[in-house]
């Protein structure tokens, strides 16, 4: 990896942690660390469990619990357990904690306003640009790719998902029962490979790669969420299957599509898959791609 560009990370955050004001043990002048105003944010008007809470923060449970025991001696919000499930915790804001978030929200205002006053009209302009694009880029650097059985919630979260957009954007509407792939064991080692993508432990995507003895690796069953699209998600999960299906000595990749999914197509095509006859008899499928792939240990 490149210094300069560690470097350049290195005197980003350095910047941005001295103007937000989070060295300082009184965030926003309130007499409580960032960590803890944080906190009071993410629980929201609804409430949260405790679980989402750390995975959405990206915390260890420790540290998290001792932000809540903190808030919960202040009045600030209650922790119990969930009436349907007592092994979930959930954390709810008391109306001093409403009261509370909504001085930080205020002051959150404040504060944005003095980094953009001193600027002019240009130079605001391209600092919010600027921003929107590195919270862009450092969403899909939180995402992570998790090899699952086909039969994990997340993956049938994401199945269902996928199966819902295809019934809605086919002309002819999608039948997964009709479809070529009925069974989830060809996406189960060994005959395959299952990858889930999460962004602050939520599924966003899936992809699956069927490992067939004697033929080609395929890809099936491949999605992002809407609100994970544009982060590059799907050129992630294409690139770790073609290197799992290197890793398990194959060098053919194959895959089809229907010709409404016109982003996929133009992905594929991008990134080397080339048109080929059709090599099975998927009722939806309108186009079949293959791609060569080196031999990698």
């Amino acid at each position: 990896m490149d210094a300069r560009q560690i470097e350049q990370v290195r005197r980003f955050n350095r910047t941005v942690s001295e103007r937000v004001g989070v060295l300082h043990d009184r965030y926003l002048g309130r007499d409580r660390p960032v960590g803890e105003a944080r906190l009071l944010w993410e629980v929201g008007e609804e409430g949260q469990d405790v679980r989402r809470l750390r995975e959405r923060l990206g915390l260890d449970s420790g540290y998290v619990s001792r932000l809540l025991r903190s808030l919960e001696r202040d009045g600030m919000l209650t922790v119990k357990p969930h009436p349907a499930d007592r092994r979930v915790r959930t954390v709810r804001l008391t109306a001093a904690g409403r009261a509370e978030r909504e001085l930080l929200d205020r002051r959150s205002d404040e504060l944005a306003g003095s980094l953009l006053d001193p600027l002019n009209t240009a130079q605001r302009t391209r600092l919010v640009a600027a921003m929107a694009e590195v919270d862009r880029l450092l969403t899909a650097a939180t995402v992570s790719l998790d090899t699952v059985d086909p039969d994990h919630p997340d993956a049938r979260h994401c199945l269902v998902a996928y199966a819902a957009e295809l019934a809605e954007r086919l002309a002819t509407g999608f039948d997964p029962a009709r479809s070529l792939l009925p069974d989830p064991g060809e996406l189960r080692p060994p005959r395959g490979v299952f990858l889930v993508a999460r962004l602050h432990g939520e599924p966003v995507g899936c992809a699956g790669l069927k490992l067939p003895s004697g033929a080609p690796a395929e890809i099936k069953r491949m999605w992002v969420a809407p609100a994970a699209r544009g982060l590059g998600l799907a050129r992630r999960l294409l690139t770790g299957l073609e290197t799992a299906a290197a890793a398990h000595g194959r060098d053919v990749l194959r895959l089809d599509t229907n010709k409404a999914l016109t982003e996929a197509i133009g992905l594929y095509r991008s990134l080397g898959f080339e048109e080929v006859p059709a090599f099975n008899d998927e009722r939806y499928a309108d186009h079949w791609f293959e791609k060569r792939l080196a031999a990698r240990d």
